[in-house]
């Protein structure tokens, strides 16, 4: 019984992927993308999000978030995104590496998210000519780095600001069916049908063991993503190892199994260290990620008792006395040892 909460990349693989994986390894194929389990994903994709689109199998998140910015952004052009963001904070300046120079430029934002006034604020702002980086494209994460979802009208809110600029809008969906399963909606109607240009869509996180799609929704931003995989050295000679992942993940809608299982012990841990004295829940849980600010006796008691979780480093507001925790469930939490966590902390007293 697992008792490490500090991710879901500590999860192991679904024994789903594993099959497929071996079931591609049945004889030769062809390879760069050529092979049949490849070419089968573009019309899956397709007929998941109601539209034509183009995919792009890559190995990594990092990767998919640096082509699919990378393909939308000139080196003179500026990124806007969280100041918490996936790309800005953990991504060793990949974005900026792989655009050949363009600047992530961070905007502030409660629970970890974007809002329309403060992107709308930033670009009336952007200073013209060629002494100043110039606005090309906007990024959000779903979830986001706070675990919290955007919504369709949010994300349609910011496309809307994004595309009368001309800029391009994409979406680093790390955990995208967690934030599908707990909006409740369709794929269309959280990307395309609400102005998303790109996405990376992940699936590592949610039970592969290393395979991530960059999605492009626009035929013109799909142009040059071939040439800019293969120069990045993400062109995968056995491409149907990553394909076989990706398809086996979308079959019986196991995505969306694995994230409702995930999404829903989150809850759990959410509902129950709520009630834990002392312990406060910083932001929405809206997917599969819990932030507790708990007092320090009560993580290093769980700390202790064997139970892994996250210290996420905190601001100006920062409380040593009350570190802000991370918890994540993943596809394959068992609920036994959520119980055990929880009844280990309310064994705490408030500090």
């Amino acid at each position: 019984m697992s008792r490490n909460f500090r991710s879901d990349n500590v999860a192991g693989v679904h024994p789903a992927i594993i099959r497929a994986i071996e079931a591609a390894n049945g004889g030769p194929a062809m390879p760069y993308g050529n092979d049949a389990i490849t070419k089968r994903l573009e019309k899956r994709f397709a007929e998941m999000f109601e539209t034509e689109l183009a995919v792009f199998p890559v190995a990594t998140g990092t990767a998919a978030n640096a082509l699919s910015l990378a393909a939308m952004t000139p080196p003179w052009g500026a990124i806007y995104c969280h100041a918490d963001s996936h790309v800005l904070m953990d991504e060793c300046n990949a974005p900026e590496f792989y655009a050949s120079g363009a600047r992530l430029a961070p905007l502030p934002g409660e629970h970890g998210k974007l809002a329309p006034k403060t992107l709308e604020a930033a670009l009336k702002s952007a200073p013209p000519g060629v002494h100043h980086a110039q606005p090309a494209a906007v990024t959000i994460s779903q979830l986001s780095e706070a675990g919290t979802a955007y919504a369709p009208d949010h994300v349609a809110a910011l496309a809307k600001l994004a595309h009368a600029r001309g800029l391009g809008l994409h979406m680093d969906g790390a955990r995208f069916a967690n934030a599908l399963v707990g909006l409740g909606c369709s794929p269309a109607d959280i990307t395309w049908r609400a102005g998303v240009d790109i996405l990376s869509f992940g699936a590592t996180k949610n039970g592969a063991l290393a395979a991530e799609a960059i999605v492009v929704f626009r035929k013109d931003l799909a142009e040059t993503l071939g040439f800019r995989r293969k120069r990045a050295g993400h062109l995968f000679s056995k491409m149907r190892f990553l394909s076989a992942q990706i398809e086996a993940y979308l079959t019986g809608d196991l995505w969306l199994k694995n994230a409702r299982h995930a999404n829903a012990q989150a809850q759990r841990i959410a509902e129950g260290l709520g009630a834990a004295p002392g312990v406060r829940i910083a932001h929405p849980v809206d997917g599969n990620e819990v932030f507790a600010e708990m007092p320090a006796a009560m993580a290093k008691a769980l700390e202790e008792a064997g139970f892994a979780l996250e210290p996420w480093a905190g601001g100006p507001d920062f409380d040593p006395k009350r570190p802000l925790m991370r918890l994540v469930a993943a596809f394959d939490t068992d609920p036994k040892s959520v119980d055990a966590l929880i009844a280990a902390a309310r064994k705490q007293k408030a500090a």
